[in-house]
C-alpha cells in the first residue's frame, strides 16, 4: 500500500479534527448535483471527508476553511484520494494559498488591493464606478481567491483555471478575475451596489455554463500580461499603506475597523452559506423530481418491454403459421400449375389437329374449285368449238335468242335442242352438286373454326380459373390474418 495513502487513512481513523462538524456540513453542500458527490455516505462524499479531515489535522495552524472542500472535490474528480491530498497540500503550501487564511486574512486583503490597482490600470471606468457606489473587492472576489473559482463556476471552466494555476502560479487568479470584470463591464456599469453584488452571485457564473463563453473567457485571461514585478510593487504599496494606517490609528480604532471588516466578512460568508444551502435544497428537490421521473420512465419502459416481448412471441408464432400456409399455398399453386400445363398441352394438341383438318379441307376445296373451273372451261371451249352450240350460247355461257327454224330441218333442230337441253341439265346438275360440295366444305370450316374458338375459350377459362383460385386463397388467408390481428 502507498505510504501516503496509509498516512491519510491513519489520520482519518485515529485522530480527531476540531472542524469535524464544519467539514461534515460542507461535504453535503459540495457539488450536490454531481453524480459522484450527490449520495450521502457514498464513495465521493466519503473520499472528500477523508481529504478535508486529513488536511485539517495535517495543517493545524490553518485547519479546515470553508470552501476548501470544493478544491478537494475538483482534485478528486481527476485522481485517487491519496494523490488528491498530496496535490492539495502542494497548492496550499508551495503555491501560497494557505497564506491567504493567515493573520486575519491579511494576505487576502493584499490580494484585494492588488486587484483594485489592476482594475485602475486595465478597467479604469469600472474602477471609478465601483468607487462611486462603494463596492470593494473583498465584497465580491473573496471566493475567487479562497476557493480558486471552484465554488460557483462550471467544472469545465474550473479545470482550465486549476491547470493554469499549477503551471503559472497563484497569480493567474488576477488574470481570470480581470477577464471576468472586463467581459461583465457593460452590465456592472449600469448596476448599483445591491445590483452589482447580486450580479456577481448569479448571472456571472450562469453566463459561463456555455462552454463557448468559458473558452472565450480563458482565452482573454491568457492574453492579459500581468508581470510579477507589478504585483510586487502593488504589494509593497499595500504594506506601506497599512503601516501608515497603523501609525495614524489608535489601537481601539484599529480593532474597531478590524472588527467591522470581520463582521462584514462574516455577514458575507453567512449570505454565501445561505445561498449554498438554498442551492443544495433546490438541487435535492430537482434530483428527487428527476429520480421520480426516471423511475416512472423506467416502469413505463419495463411495461413497454413486456408488451414488446409478447408481441415478438406472437409475431414469431404468426410468422411460423404464415410460413406453413405459404408452403401449402405454394404446393397448391404448383399442383394447379401442373394441371393447367397438362390441360394447355392437351388443348394445344386438339387445336393442332383442328388446324390440320381445316388446312386439309381448304386444300380439297381449292382443288375441287380448280377442277370445276377446269371442267367449265372445257365445256365452254367445246361449246365455242361447236357451230350449233355457239349459235345458242354466248361467250358468257348464257342462251341466245334462237331464230325460227327452217321447215325442212325442224325435227333435227328439235332433237338437237332436246339433246342440248339434256346436256345443259346435266351441266346444271353437276354445277349444283359442285356448289353443294362447296357449301358443305364452308360449313365444315365454320364448324371447325367454332370448335377452335371453344377450345381457346376453354384454355383461357382454365387459366383464369387457376388464377382466381390462387387469388381467392391468398385473399382468404389475408382476411383471416387481419381478423386474428384485430
Amino acid at each position: 500500500m502507498n505510504p501516503l495513502n496509509s498516512a491519510v487513512l491513519w489520520i482519518v481513523e485515529v485522530k480527531e479534527s476540531p472542524q469535524d462538524s464544519a467539514i461534515t456540513r460542507d461535504i453535503n453542500r459540495t457539488f450536490p448535483a454531481h453524480d459522484y458527490f450527490k449520495d450521502t455516505g457514498g464513495d465521493g462524499q466519503d473520499s472528500l471527508y477523508k481529504i478535508c479531515k486529513a488536511y485539517s489535522v495535517y495543517d493545524e495552524e490553518i485547519g479546515y476553511c470553508q470552501g476548501q472542500s470544493f478544491l478537494a472535490a475538483v482534485l478528486l474528480l481527476h485522481m485517487p484520494e491519496e494523490q488528491a491530498f498530496s496535490v492539495l497540500v502542494k497548492i496550499m503550501f508551495d503555491y501560497g494559498l494557505r497564506e491567504l487564511f493567515k493573520q486575519n486574512f491579511e494576505d487576502l486583503h493584499c490580494k484585494f488591493f492588488q486587484l483594485e490597482r489592476l482594475m485602475q490600470e486595465y478597467i479604469p471606468d469600472l474602477y471609478s464606478h465601483f468607487l462611486s457606489v462603494g463596492l470593494e473587492a473583498h465584497m465580491y472576489a473573496s471566493q475567487w481567491f479562497l476557493t480558486l473559482f471552484t465554488a460557483k463556476f462550471p467544472l469545465y471552466m474550473v479545470f482550465h483555471i486549476i491547470d493554469l494555476l499549477l503551471c503559472e502560479g497563484i497569480s493567474v487568479i488576477f488574470n481570470v478575475a480581470l477577464a471576468l470584470l472586463k467581459t461583465s463591464k457593460d452590465d456592472l456599469l449600469q448596476a448599483d451596489f445591491e445590483g452589482a453584488l447580486k450580479f456577481f452571485r448569479v448571472p456571472v457564473p450562469k453566463r459561463y455554463r456555455s462552454e463557448e463563453n468559458a473558452k472565450k473567457l480563458m482565452e482573454l485571461a491568457c492574453s492579459m500580461k500581468i508581470s510579477q514585478k507589478k504585483l510586487k510593487k502593488y504589494e509593497k504599496e499595500y504594506h506601506t499603506m497599512r503601516e501608515q494606517q497603523e501609525q495614524q490609528e489608535a489601537p481601539i480604532e484599529r480593532y474597531e475597523r478590524e472588527n467591522r471588516r470581520l463582521q462584514e466578512a462574516n455577514m458575507r460568508l453567512e449570505q454565501e452559506n445561505d445561498d449554498l444551502a438554498h442551492e443544495l435544497v433546490s438541487s435535492k428537490i430537482s434530483l428527487r423530481k428527476d429520480l421520480d421521473n426516471a423511475e416512472e420512465k423506467a416502469d413505463a419502459l419495463n411495461k413497454e418491454l413486456l408488451i414488446t416481448k409478447q408481441k415478438l412471441i406472437d409475431s414469431e408464432d404468426e410468422k411460423r403459421r404464415l410460413e406453413e400456409e405459404s408452403a401449402q399455398l405454394k404446393e397448391m399453386c404448383r399442383r394447379e400449375l401442373d394441371k393447367s400445363e397438362s390441360e394447355i398441352k392437351k388443348n394445344g394438341s386438339i387445336i393442332g389437329e383442328y388446324k390440320q383438318i381445316c388446312s386439309q379441307l381448304s386444300e380439297r376445296l381449292e382443288k375441287q374449285q380448280t377442277a370445276n373451273r377446269g371442267e367449265l372451261e372445257k365445256i365452254r371451249l367445246k361449246v365455242e368449238g361447236c357451230e350449233k352450240c355457239s349459235v345458242l350460247f354466248s361467250k358468257e355461257g348464257r342462251l341466245k335468242a334462237v331464230s325460227a327454224p327452217k321447215e325442212g330441218s325442224e325435227e333435227e333442230a328439235d332433237e338437237e335442242k332436246e339433246a342440248l337441253q339434256a346436256q345443259l341439265r346435266e351441266m346444271e346438275l353437276e354445277l349444283a352438286q359442285t356448289k353443294l360440295q362447296l357449301v358443305e366444305a364452308e360449313c365444315k370450316i365454320q364448324d371447325l373454326e367454332h370448335h377452335l374458338g371453344l377450345a381457346l375459350n376453354e384454355v383461357q377459362a382454365a387459366k383464369k380459373t387457376w388464377f382466381n383460385r390462387t387469388l381467392s386463397s391468398i385473399k382468404t388467408v389475408t382476411g383471416a390474418q387481419g381478423k386474428e390481428t384485430t
